[in-house]
């Protein structure tokens, strides 16, 4: 158990539901001091987990609120400690009042994520479920939101257990051959473990290319509309976010800077960004979109290379053409096809799709391939790495379990064996905390919102 701390677990703007949430010693007495149930029956009397009706005060005893509390005993909370919330009003005048009557019987402002951290700490959760409560809460797709909440249920560590038992069970059956030479112990030969070892490797090597793709499901893809002035491109924004978002003249150069939205195609989401026409230009501020223009497009994930239809296709076309074709994703869109056409589709590498932004045909069909270039991995929800920390563990992981096997196959005596695999456990310690440092822990949690 440790001190007592109290937030507002809730947003900071009008809503019909706040929450104050505490957890630590003596929180379940401090809510006998500001919660008078209708009751009568006192807090510490009631059942855990059961919402009761009454009245919340402040630390002079007026009333704030008319409201239900809850409270939870350890260890059958959710950090571990005893804990308790007043579901009120939602008016941020009330739930602050509450808060500051939490602070005047001796609770502390809660640091950001602390009640998820006091819940690692106490092994309430292990550290891959407590950062997938972070990315259920920024969860901006229902695969995001899927697969955060697999890992909240444990999907990585239970993804990776059979390996680490392995790795356990040979050095265990090595350590024990070498200190007991005179019990009966089957002789420890490294060949008995190389299909298990190749197993494990090719595990690890499953779940760690599933994160680049699990990368852009939460950050979202960086994606680039680009063409030459008028060629469409603001237009076709306007069309897939469905409102008039970017000016759309008849006048070429109109954009002059970039827009950026986001846009959401099925299990897709797209930080898509609208870009001034490519051109050579004497005008000072048009030649800044264009620089910004070509700096989107290195940056870009996929590149929406937009031509237009109606009108011949020029050198300028072309040049973009060829810049697309150099980066990871690009689709060809052919713009105003309600117009006469006069572009055939050019002789590129590149996915072509005919659109037309006043009408809306072709969205649905360049929805399409887009997602096409993005395929979620065919792994159950869950087992999608999407953070940088773990992916980087597992990688750890899976090099020194290469090692072992070709130190293995090499001949090597088993100690060498033996430190590669102690390696990759230290390594899959990280991923679920067993063996983490404390300041990785604290960086950890400094990204959770407060009250959380």
């Amino acid at each position: 158990m440790s001190d007592a701390i109290a937030a507002v677990a809730t947003g900071a703007q009008v809503a019909a539901i706040g929450v104050v949430r505490l957890s630590g010693d003596g929180v379940i007495e401090l809510a006998d001091c500001l919660f008078r149930p209708a009751s009568g029956k006192r807090m510490r009397q009631q059942e855990s987990r059961r919402l009761v009706y009454g009245g919340l005060y402040d630390a002079d005893g007026e009333l704030l609120d008319r409201c239900l509390c809850t409270v939870s005993r350890a260890p059958h909370s959710y950090t571990g400690e005893d804990t308790a919330e007043f579901q009120c009003h939602g008016s941020p005048t009330v739930l602050r009042a509450a808060l500051e009557a939490c602070f005047a019987l001796g609770a502390r402002q809660a640091l950001p994520g602390e009640f998820t951290k006091r819940a690692f700490l106490n092994g309430r959760l292990e550290l891959t479920e407590a950062e997938a409560v972070a990315d259920l809460i920024d969860a901006e797709s229902v695969e995001a939101a899927k697969n955060a909440a697999a890992q909240l249920s444990g999907a990585i560590a239970a993804g990776t257990a059979d390996v680490y038992a392995l790795l356990q069970d040979i050095s265990a059956h090595y350590h024990a051959v070498l200190d007991y030479p005179d019990e009966d112990i089957e002789d420890f030969r490294l060949a008995s473990y190389r299909a298990q070892l190749t197993e494990a490797e090719g595990k690890l090597r499953r779940l760690l290319g599933t994160f680049e793709r699990g990368r852009l499901m939460t950050a979202g893809i960086p994606a680039a509309i680009v063409g030459r002035p008028n060629a469409g491109k603001s237009s076709l924004l306007n069309a897939l976010l469905g409102y008039e978002r970017a000016i759309v003249t008849d006048v070429p150069g109109t954009t002059r800077d970039t827009i950026e939205e986001k846009l959401r195609l099925g299990s897709l989401l797209l930080r898509l960004t609208d870009t001034a026409g490519i051109r050579e230009t004497a005008d000072d501020v048009e030649r800044l979109g264009v620089e910004r223009s070509r700096l989107a497009m290195e940056r870009a994930e996929l590149v929406i290379a937009v031509v237009d239809g109606s009108a011949e296709l020029d050198e300028e076309d072309l040049s973009i053409l060829r810049a697309a074709e150099r980066c990871p994703k690009a689709v060809l869109v052919l713009s105003k096809s309600d117009l006469e056409q006069r572009v055939e589709a050019p002789e590129t590498g590149l996915p072509c799709v005919t659109v037309s932004a006043r009408t809306g045909e072709g969205l649905d069909a360049l929805e399409r391939v887009i997602r096409g270039l993005f395929p979620l991995p065919q792994v159950p929800a869950g087992e999608i790495l999407t953070n940088a920390r773990q992916a980087e563990a597992v990688g750890r992981a899976l090099e020194s379990l290469c090692a072992a096997r070709a130190a293995m196959e090499q001949g090597c005596t088993p100690d060498i064996v033996l430190t590669e695999c102690e390696t990759a456990m230290s390594a899959l310690g990280e991923l679920s905390g067993r063996s983490v440092r404390e300041d990785v822990t604290a960086r950890i949690f400094e990204r959770f919102c407060v009250g959380k």
